[in-house]
């Protein structure tokens, strides 16, 4: 039996209803959002368990809270996570993914473990083209 070939979406754009070339393309918005600087740290965080705006402010480090504010806001436009906010004083807000981030924060996972494996070849990499660039400037 003939294992048919995944497609990805960039692949068989030409079925698809999304113009991945279209700068404003709601695919290309969606991906920009889940590989954002801070939306792929928020996706991996929460694969773990649902946090707490300050406590994830701090296990993510160094953004700002208008950054993390905006972030979670687009994420959960986006569907991928789930603001709850319980009526209680003080106020207490809990951030979680829905399973649809959890999808996405898997494939982010995935490709954050990659680069960890990795590292050790971009930095060779980098050390080959910078002394190639020096060679060729003197």
């Amino acid at each position: 039996m003939a294992v048919s070939p995944a497609v990805s979406p960039v692949a068989d754009a030409a079925t698809s209803k999304y113009d991945i070339g279209e700068s404003m393309c709601p695919y290309r918005l969606v991906l920009e959002h889940v590989t954002s600087r801070w939306g792929v740290l928020v996706l991996i965080e929460l694969l773990e368990r649902p946090y707490r705006f300050s406590e994830l402010r701090r296990t993510i480090g160094r953004v700002s809270e208008k950054m993390l504010t905006q972030t979670l806001q687009t994420l959960e436009r986006d569907g991928l996570v789930h603001r709850d906010a319980k009526p209680v004083i003080p106020p207490r807000v809990d951030y979680s993914l829905t399973d649809l981030g959890r999808e996405a924060a898997e494939q982010v996972r995935g490709l954050a473990l990659w680069t960890s494996e990795r590292m050790g070849d971009v930095e060779k990499a980098r050390e080959a083209y910078d002394a190639r660039k020096a060679d060729s400037r003197g």
